[in-house]
């Protein structure tokens, strides 16, 4: 395994980070068990994991996911071998069985509170953002369009108050942006920048793949010049950067066989692109997936990449990719794909 620093902090993370959102819905108690034993087995020390997961987000299952974790570091007595991510859920239609208040103190504290309990331990490594308080573009929307119901009101200040706050009770001990624009992200740098006492965002976890480089355009410069590390979540497009849906192929228990509205990388230009890819990986003897994560592992502003799987099968050959290493020329030929058929899923 590889290792790198949450920036700005002393805390060491494995370069591939455990995603857990399928854990409760797609996969039991005992296999989440089974997967962070493996991950941890094999130098894997950094999961993440949300108030809102399992995914699609359901009242029944709400926070589930946390709860498979809690139970897993009670059994194992593991919590000091693992740096521990999870989120608060921010405003959205799916998620007002959770709360509707948006990022207030109170819904804040109650947020932390909650994950604290279910997973079984006394503070969280790194406390993220899910996504914006605020209307603005996430969740595959490409362009920002000015909204008449945008009712938000800047609370910045705030927030990284209430956050500081936490850090000093000892429940969080750094803080991160999730789904976040480059416009959301310095404006959180700049406010922690103007008041010393206020917590630095450390890290943002937003979409990256081959399918989805939007990152590039904003926020790696953001990335790089301000030290904010990218967890990349949804390396692999949904299962889509797998191969496993090319064809026309609708797998098992496979997550868009399943919930075939997340269709954010199965449009036509995507699916075009997937192939494309795909004749690259085999035509150098490697998998697609490997190919696709090894390029997200090999990119300046990565901190970590998050790899989820449903099966222990699919986490070790997820895992494995952090010894893949992707030659100059087929990393030029990547490129000449990304020219010709640019950011298909948004």
């Amino acid at each position: 395994m590889k290792y790198t620093k949450l920036p700005h902090t002393d805390i060491e993370v494995s370069k591939i980070c455990l995603g857990t959102m399928t854990w409760g819905k797609q996969n039991t108690e005992e296999e989440g068990h089974e997967q962070m034993d493996y991950a941890l087995e094999q130098g894997v020390n950094f999961f993440d994991t949300a108030e809102l997961y399992p995914v699609p987000a359901h009242p029944d299952r709400y926070a589930h996911t946390e709860k498979i974790i809690g139970t897993w570091f009670k059994k194992t007595g593991n919590r000091d071998k693992v740096v521990l991510a999870s989120k608060i859920a921010g405003r959205a239609e799916f998620t007002k069985f959770i709360r509707t208040t948006g990022f207030t103190r109170e819904s804040i504290i109650s947020a932390v509170e909650g994950s604290l309990e279910r997973l079984q331990t006394d503070y969280i490594d790194l406390y993220q953002l899910h996504w914006p308080d605020r209307n603005t573009n996430y969740f595959g929307q490409r362009g920002y369009t000015p909204s008449a119901t945008d009712y938000w009101e800047d609370n910045i200040h705030q927030v990284l108050e209430t956050l500081r706050d936490l850090i000093r009770e000892g429940k969080i001990r750094q803080v991160g942006l999730s789904n976040e624009t480059p416009w959301g992200t310095m404006r959180y740098l700049e406010e922690s920048k103007v008041h010393a006492s206020l917590p630095r965002m450390s890290t943002i976890q937003n979409p990256y793949s081959l399918l989805n480089r939007l990152f590039e355009v904003g926020n790696a410069e953001v990335s790089h010049r301000e030290k904010i590390g990218l967890l990349a979540y949804s390396p692999l497009g949904f299962g889509v950067l797998s191969g496993k849906y090319l064809g026309d192929r609708k797998p098992d228990n496979a997550r868009i066989t399943l919930f075939p509205n997340y269709s954010r990388y199965s449009g036509e230009t995507a699916v075009a692109a997937t192939q494309k890819y795909y004749e690259l990986a085999q035509a150098n003897d490697l998998s697609l997936a490997q190919m696709s994560l090894a390029f997200v592992n090999s990119r300046p502003f990565l901190t970590s990449n998050i790899v989820g799987a449903t099966s222990v099968k699919q986490l070790q050959e997820n895992i494995a990719s952090i010894d893949v290493e992707l030659t100059d020329e087929i990393l030029q030929k990547i490129e000449a794909i990304h020219g010709e058929i640019p950011n298909p899923a948004p």
